[in-house]
């Protein structure tokens, strides 16, 4: 069931510094009953989002966030510069105009993770604001188009020729894409461990997956490059190939993120 919503370092950091406490009415509840004004919610607020910010140095900060299958993925970096600067997400649910997060990963505090707090919103045709912070959120796509939209888990990847599966459990590479927006993040749900992200634009033509790096935690100076892959989907799995940023050849298994948990249930 695809759902969504956002946002920024200061968000974050007030979700996690004030005395913003989980709701135990709200947890269990599917997404289909929560509504905002007699629709559904969770497809007003899916999709990826933008935000902006400015550092010490007067510089732009740019923020995005994806949001969709019920988690999310925010990033801040330095679009001039190609500096990465934080990363945070994971899955979350909304009961009227309050959004509850339960956090996966954060690159700048494994403490949070696993902590989940609540925070009130307001949404507005295509902008969302929150209640404590400044910042105005824009709509960059609804998360409605596209054959790979989603969130994914890799499951399977070839090696030496042979096709290797393996269930996730607590290390995790999950790629979240709305429309137009991609984030793969490398992160351990149980010890909060964060390994590595990467985000950018994307889009899908006659089978030729392309990505277009904006940010890159491990390298900056991968940002700018442009990334072909095939892509096949095969009995609602995400089949991925090609060469990677290193220009090693890969061949990847991405399953639906929701099939792949029911597989570890």
């Amino acid at each position: 069931m695809k759902t969504l919503i956002i946002f920024p370092l200061l968000v974050l950091s007030i979700l996690i510094n004030t005395n913003y406490t989980f709701s135990h009415k709200y947890a269990g509840k599917p997404h289909h009953e929560f509504h905002n004004d007699g629709s559904d919610i969770s497809k007003a607020l899916q999709g990826a989002w933008t935000s902006f910010e400015t550092n010490e140095a007067g510089e732009k900060i740019t923020i995005t966030t994806i949001v969709m299958d019920g988690f999310l993925a925010e990033t801040f970096y330095n679009e001039k510069s190609g500096e990465f600067i934080r990363t945070f997400g994971g899955s979350w649910t909304v009961h009227e105009n309050t959004f509850l997060l339960t956090l996966e990963f954060s690159s700048s505090d494994s403490t949070a993770v696993g902590t989940t707090r609540e925070l009130t919103f307001d949404l507005k045709g295509d902008t969302i604001t929150f209640q404590g912070s400044d910042k105005v959120w824009t709509r960059i796509d609804s998360g409605q188009k596209g054959e790979l939209n989603g969130a994914w888990l890799i499951t399977g990847r070839k090696r030496d020729g042979n096709m290797v599966r393996r269930t996730p459990g607590d290390r995790k590479t999950m790629k979240i894409l709305s429309s137009t927006r991609f984030q793969w993040i490398a992160f351990n749900t149980a010890s909060g461990q964060f390994s590595g992200t990467g985000g950018g634009t994307y889009k899908t033509e006659n089978g030729t997956y392309t990505e277009q790096i904006e940010f890159f935690s491990r390298d900056n100076s991968r940002v700018g490059a442009q990334l072909d892959f095939q892509y096949e989907v095969i009995e609602k799995e995400w089949h991925h190939s090609g060469m990677s940023s290193k220009g090693a050849p890969i061949y990847e298994i991405w399953s639906p993120r929701i099939m792949a948990q029911k597989s570890m249930d």
